[in-house]
């Protein structure tokens, strides 16, 4: 079985590192489980959730062959499957915080939108939000796309049509707004300071 790795902001850590989840219940309400409070939990805990699910759905994948990562800087994504195609390994990266704003219940939500690009790297050697994976989004309970759970530090507003659009970084955009235009209608677009 592959080991658990645990990501921080130079993307390693080591499991003595990691800090309680703050102010959660401390079991599950439905499953009455303990609920995770470090990252090595989370990390075993999202693992044992996708060997339940996969059992049941996707047996051809082994989810003891993925790699299981944490990460505390990850702002717009609760989590990605990352796929190697040199040696067709897949890592999962869950986001901490977003796990600390949603709770588990919701959380597993996203352990099950990333065990599906897991399969669909499995079955293609690629992954999208596309028909393999809208198939997957009912029978397993999951969404297309997660919950903003961070607030933006940015915003990319529209002038023509005022589309927002969320920034985390300090990017391109963001520092010289006026040589970039809507992508929606192509308006002048101005940035707006959280």
């Amino acid at each position: 079985m592959k080991q658990t790795r645990l990501t921080d902001d130079d993307w390693t850590a080591s499991t003595a590192e990691s800090q309680p989840v703050p102010a959660q219940s401390d079991t599950d309400e439905k499953s009455g489980e303990s609920l995770p409070t470090t990252k090595a939990a989370l990390c075993e805990r999202a693992a044992a959730h996708a060997t339940k699910i996969a059992a049941e759905h996707f047996p051809e994948i082994s989810v003891g062959m993925i790699d299981w990562e944490t990460s505390t800087r990850m702002q717009r994504s609760a989590g990605v499957a990352i796929y190697d195609q040199q040696s067709e390994q897949v890592t999962i990266r869950l986001s901490w915080d977003a796990y600390e704003s949603y709770g588990w219940e919701q959380f597993s939500r996203v352990i099950r939108h990333e065990l599906i690009h897991a399969w669909q790297y499995h079955e293609y050697g690629e992954a999208d939000h596309g028909s393999t994976f809208r198939q997957w989004v009912e029978p397993l309970e999951t969404d297309r796309h997660c919950e903003q759970y961070t607030e933006p530090n940015y915003w990319v507003v529209c002038e023509r049509c005022e589309s927002r659009n969320p920034r985390y970084r300090r990017s391109k955009v963001v520092k010289q707004p006026e040589k970039y235009s809507c992508g929606q209608c192509g308006g002048a677009i101005s940035i707006e300071n959280v």
